[in-house]
């Protein structure tokens, strides 16, 4: 769109959309602008699949120029998991050039107000949406996703993210009145005056450094939370994951340029091959605000070293399902088997250890044994599994190399349920494709307390790797369960019980060690899954992530509010 979008316009265009996003908040109730399904494309000037895979082929091979101040060199490299070499190069910045004109740009932007930035962001999330099968394919050959997955994980859902992040921004913002006429009576004397004017002010300069494996899901909440309130907003994309991330930043620069404000206010810091900037870029006096998505360690280091920023980080946790009993016992196995399934373990939110009683739980279909329990779950797997072309469109490929050597080694650990097996992919016969593994391990209380190494299910294995973990009862299955989201933290906690005072202990250890838990999940809703304006995505209060996404702590301090005052 080549025309300059007012101020006027954008409002009167989002703002409906923007008063949905924040009744949807309120309520909690699902609420979504933004399509799942590919057919609901292609209309009002939105890709539809045809458009977008050719949309996404003429990228390959191309120079993206962002026309970002300070480009010294192009860099690329990255390679799908599937096996295409994507041959994109993005601009390299100088850094000592780039920041500067990102700050340049803050102050028509901070003055523009909440609303019209607000409605800016909505602009560049109307456009990524509209091109929601390119991003796919994007996301898709940059994470290993499968492309159903990828269109809807980093397509629809991101955006709603996205959105969810601008709304509380909103709310946050507009919580202090712009002006406010102050009058103290001074008895006989004239009452003391003031005028008022109330400014939210940004931090600074943002860093949002991507992951691998949901740059546009994990992305997205930081991006528009820091630019919605006033900051400029630098995109550190992981090496693998560049494309995805490189075209919102373009997108971004299109809006704000046409909107009248500086494009600069958002950029993207890509990097040679083993450069690692990170840490660099982490560490400058300008960045004050950083969102980072990945390993613990490094999410460690950004909280102890960048000092000057406010650090917002998701890290590994150690997600646990709790197996007591079960009204519906083939409904749970089902549900399970998806969740260890979809995209072959690597999701932040994918359960890892399933703890069950060593002497069997009570079900629907009687008394089952700890073996019986956990060879029906691998049977589960198995099926859901066992045609190959379904099972690519679960699993999608390997993200990198470390995840399939983790597979490989757990099943040295204990005796193997469920042996993960090669899955052939024949429309990209590079990929690496492998099913789910599950090992039995003993849980018993030596093994965790005072013992000289910990057990193997008490550190994260990111990928397609479950653990069956035995333990001697109910009550020493929720001790471990305390000891595991205190200790390594947790994205979620999944439980299956028909015992009230079971429920109830499983709700105090969540909620006194800050997890977000689902009960009895039997249908089509996944405990690895999260609804943007109704769920939270990790809490902040264990060691997993320090911000939950959204709510109100993830936005506010990301400005402040400067007071001036007057005499009346």
């Amino acid at each position: 769109m080549a025309a300059e979008l007012t101020a006027h316009d954008l409002i009167a265009k989002h703002r409906p959309t923007l008063d949905q996003a924040l009744e949807a908040i309120r309520t909690r109730a699902y609420w979504s602008p933004h399509p799942e399904h590919p057919k609901a494309y292609g209309e009002n000037g939105s890709l539809d699949a045809e458009a977008g895979k050719a949309a996404f082929d003429a990228l390959l091979g191309t120079r993206l120029d962002l026309g970002q101040p300070g480009t010294d060199d192009w860099v690329g490299g990255e390679v799908s998991p599937y096996g295409v070499e994507l041959g994109v190069t993005y601009p390299h910045a100088d850094i000592d050039v780039l920041l500067p004109a990102m700050k340049a740009g803050q102050r028509a932007w901070r003055d523009a107000g909440a609303e019209i930035r607000a409605a800016v962001c909505l602009e560049i999330l109307k456009r990524i949406s509209d091109r929601t099968h390119e991003f796919a394919h994007a996301v898709m050959h940059t994470s290993g996703q499968a492309f159903m997955m990828a269109f809807q994980a980093g397509g629809p859902h991101a955006q709603d993210r996205g959105l969810e992040a601008v709304a509380y921004a909103y709310v946050e913002q507009v919580r202090t009145p712009d002006t406010a006429e102050w009058t103290k009576p001074q008895g006989k004397r004239d009452p003391l005056a003031l005028t008022k004017q109330f400014t939210p002010v940004p931090r600074g300069i943002a860093l949002m450094i991507g992951c691998n494996t949901f740059p546009t899901w994990n992305g997205y909440p930081g991006l528009f939370a820091s630019l919605a309130t006033g900051n400029a907003v630098l995109v550190k994309p992981h090496p693998r994951a560049v494309l995805p991330l490189a075209l919102t930043v373009a997108v971004a620069r299109e809006v704000l340029a046409e909107a009248g404000f500086a494009a600069d206010l958002v950029a993207l810091a890509a990097e040679r091959p083993g450069e690692g900037i990170a840490k660099t870029l982490a560490t400058r006096p300008e960045i004050r605000i950083i969102d980072y998505t990945g390993s613990t360690s490094f999410g460690d280091w950004l909280e102890a070293n960048a000092r000057q920023a406010e650090v917002y980080t998701e890290k590994a946790g150690v997600n646990t399902v709790l197996v007591e009993s079960t009204g519906d016992y083939k409904g749970m196995l089902a549900n399970l088997a998806f969740s260890l399934s979809l995209y072959s373990g690597q999701m932040c939110t994918t359960p890892q250890n399933l703890l069950i009683p060593r002497d069997g739980i009570h079900t629907d279909q009687g008394p089952k044994t700890f073996d019986e329990v956990v060879a029906d779950l691998a049977r589960a797997v198995d099926g859901l599994l066992g045609d190959d072309a379904r099972a690519n469109a679960l699993l999608g490929a390997i993200v990198n190399p470390d995840v399939k050597a983790r597979m490989e080694a757990a099943a040295s650990l204990g005796e193997v349920a469920l042996a993960s097996r090669e899955v052939a992919n024949p429309e990209f016969p590079a990929a690496v494709v492998r099913t789910p593994v599950i090992v039995k391990l003993d849980g018993a209380r030596k093994f965790w307390e005072g013992a000289d190494d910990e057990p193997a299910y008490l550190s994260e294995c990111f990928g397609p790797v479950s653990f069956a973990v035995a333990v001697d009862s109910a009550a020493d299955a929720l001790d471990l369960l305390r000891r595991t989201i205190r200790e390594k933290g947790a994205m979620t906690v999944g439980a299956y019980t028909t015992d009230e005072e079971v429920e109830q202990g499983i709700q105090d250890v969540c909620l006194e060690e800050a997890a977000q838990l689902s009960l009895n999940l039997t249908g089509g809703v996944y405990v690895n899954q999260t609804a943007a304006f109704s769920d939270f995505h990790g809490s902040g209060g264990n060691p997993a992530a320090n911000a939950a996404l959204c709510d109100g702590a993830f936005v506010a301090n990301r400005f402040r509010v400067v007071e001036v005052r007057r005499e009346a």
